[in-house]
C-alpha cells in the first residue's frame, strides 16, 4: 500500500513540475496576468481540472515559481558579501556568481525581473517577501565582518538592500547581455557590476567617518 502511495505522490509531484515548467516557458512570451490556465494545462497535456488538484490560481502557480526562482538562491546571496577574502576578490566572486546563475537559469530571472513590478498582487508580495528576507540574510553576515564595528541595525539594513538592489540589477545586465549573445556586451555588464559593488564599498568603508 504504502509504494502504491509513493508511487502516486511521485506522479503527483511530476505533474506540479510539469506544470511550473509549461508556465514558465509561456511566461517567455506574455506576463503572468495574461496566462490562462488551460493555456498551461494544455501545454503539460492534462486536463484542465488537474491545475486545482495543485494549484488555486494562476497567482498560486506565480507565487510557486517565485519560491522556485529566489528560495533556492539564499545560500548563494550571503556568499556574495561573506567576508572571506580582499574586498575586490568579493566584489569578483559577486560577479562571477551573479553571472552564472543567470546564464543557467534566464527563464527564472527573466519571470521576476518582469513580475516584480507586475499586476499579480500575491506574486509581487512573494518577491517582495525574498527580497526582504535576501536583505535580513546580507545584514546578518555584514554584521560579522569586523568593519561593521559601530554600524546601527538600521544602516546595516540599509547596507543590505543596497547589495540586493544591486545584484538584481546586475542579474537584469548579464540577461540582456546574454539575449545580445555577445561577449562584449558580458565584459562591459562584469566592468559596470564591479565599480557599482566597488563604489558602495568604498562608501561602507568612510560611512562612519
Amino acid at each position: 500500500m504504502s509504494h502504491t502511495l509513493g508511487i502516486r505522490q511521485a506522479q503527483k509531484q511530476k505533474t506540479r513540475q510539469a506544470l511550473l515548467d509549461a508556465a514558465l516557458g509561456l511566461l517567455e512570451e506574455q506576463s503572468l496576468s495574461s496566462l490562462g490556465l488551460r493555456e498551461v494545462t494544455r501545454a503539460v497535456g492534462v486536463a484542465p481540472t488537474a491545475f486545482y488538484r495543485h494549484f488555486r490560481s494562476t497567482a498560486d502557480l506565480g507565487v510557486a515559481l517565485v519560491e522556485e526562482a529566489l528560495g533556492s538562491l539564499h545560500p548563494m546571496i550571503r556568499t556574495t558579501v561573506s567576508a572571506d577574502g580582499d574586498p575586490d576578490e568579493r566584489i569578483a566572486r559577486a560577479v562571477e556568481l551573479i553571472a552564472g546563475h543567470v546564464s543557467a537559469h534566464p527563464a527564472h530571472v527573466r519571470f521576476i525581473a518582469r513580475e516584480r513590478h507586475g499586476g499579480v498582487q500575491p506574486v509581487r508580495e512573494a518577491i517582495q517577501q525574498q527580497l526582504a528576507r535576501f536583505g535580513e540574510e546580507v545584514q546578518h553576515e555584514l554584521a560579522k565582518d569586523p568593519m561593521a564595528e559601530g554600524w546601527s541595525d538600521d544602516d546595516l539594513l540599509m547596507l543590505a538592500n543596497l547589495y540586493v538592489d544591486q545584484m538584481l540589477m546586475t542579474a537584469s545586465l548579464f540577461l540582456d547581455a546574454l539575449e545580445e549573445g555577445a561577449e562584449e556586451q558580458r565584459a562591459q555588464v562584469v566592468r559596470i557590476a564591479t565599480r557599482r559593488m566597488r563604489l558602495i564599498s568604498i562608501g561602507r568603508r568612510h560611512w562612519l567617518d
